[in-house]
């Protein structure tokens, strides 16, 4: 039998909005105003977090994977309620995880970070205007993605670069190699992101790449004549 797809429930304190993320899959994550819709809406995005798996070399495996199977569900913060997006680490993310486990996911991490340099690399430079993002067109969504990850997550490993010089495609590839060495060191003396769970920090690094790049292809306008 195929293994089912581990996935954890985060809950706004308020109960105005829930998360639904495939913990072994960091980046497959969704948001909506209740449990069960949250639910219905990761597992409509199943297909298209399948590039990403594709990319890390899990293709086969998650083609193969069974249904969602919810494991902790659990009260996050009020950015959970406010934003739809899960703020806080479950419970067995607090357990730490395995080298293996580390390893798995840090793949899916690039592969997140692939997958977001090929849209951004395909798409219109204007996108179409809609109320999500405010409006931005796909450069400046690459500066808030790239720029969100560099001052507001990695620097919890202690990564520190300036502003806009992640632009740089050379300077962008070095920034990724320290961000994933600084994960496996602090991972290798046992310590925490600051006062993140390490894999909780992959995997909304994760989720911040792939959900801005599911926006651009939804808004992008190449096709249009």
């Amino acid at each position: 039998m195929s293994d089912a797809v581990r996935m954890m429930v985060e809950l706004g304190p308020k109960g105005k909005k829930s998360v639904a993320y495939a913990i072994d899959w960091p980046g497959w994550s969704r948001g909506a105003k209740t449990p069960d819709r949250a639910i219905d809406v990761l597992e409509a995005y199943r297909q298209r977090y399948r590039p990403i798996a594709e990319l890390a070399g899990f293709g086969a495996e998650f083609d193969a994977a069974g249904p969602l199977t919810e494991g902790d569900r659990y009260t996050g913060t009020g950015s959970t309620d406010f934003w739809g997006i899960s703020f806080a680490a479950s419970p067995e993310e607090g357990e730490g995880l395995s080298e293996r486990q580390l390893e798995r996911r840090l793949a899916l991490l690039q592969a997140a970070w692939a997958f977001f340099d090929r849209v951004a690399s395909r798409v219109s430079p204007e996108l179409k205007k809609g109320p999500r993002g405010g409006g931005r067109d796909r450069d400046k969504i690459i500066n808030h993605v790239l720029g969100w990850e560099r001052s507001g997550l990695a620097v919890n490993v202690g990564i520190e670069y300036p502003e806009g010089v992640l632009l740089d495609p050379d300077v962008l590839r070095q920034y990724r190699n320290d961000y994933v060495g600084a994960l496996r060191e602090h991972h290798a003396r046992g310590q925490k992101a600051r006062k993140l769970e390490l894999s909780y920090l992959i995997r909304h690094s994760a989720f911040h790449m792939l959900d801005h790049a599911w926006e651009m292809e939804d808004k992008d306008l190449s096709a249009v004549s």
